[in-house]
């Protein structure tokens, strides 16, 4: 087994806590800027408020949500940096390689419309 195998996984955390559509949800909805609890827990109207807040800790859990006091109320923001670190370590290495096909993937289909509009124009001079 490979030596990265067998390494313990920072983000697991992070990983188990977007496979769920609810979390995904309240970090959407986060992504637009910082909400009280009370606001989280009325855009799910099909969860108990108690079924909220455990998704709430979940996040908290991972870092994916920070959460502070103000007066009475509880405000969550997004904390990206998680979701920033799975982008550097899965998804960045291969932005190169894509990079790389898109543009050869335009050349060709350049080369291809070139070939076909020198074709089109000697057709009409045979004619």
């Amino acid at each position: 087994m490979p030596a990265r195998a067998q390494m313990p996984d920072d983000l697991d955390a992070v990983w188990k806590s977007l496979s769920d559509p609810t979390r995904r949800a309240i970090l959407d909805l986060l992504r637009d800027g910082p909400r009280p609890t009370t606001e989280i827990v009325e855009a799910f109207p099909r969860l108990s408020r108690f079924g909220v807040m455990k998704h709430l800790e979940v996040l908290r859990g991972a870092d994916l949500v920070n959460t502070r006091e103000e007066g009475r109320q509880r405000v969550n923001s997004l904390n990206a940096v998680p979701i920033r670190k799975i982008y550097e370590r899965w998804v960045s290495p291969f932005r190169e390689f894509w990079s790389d096909e898109l543009l050869r993937i335009k050349e060709a289909a350049e080369k291809s419309s070139e070939r076909d509009s020198e074709s089109s124009r000697s057709s009409r001079k045979k004619k």
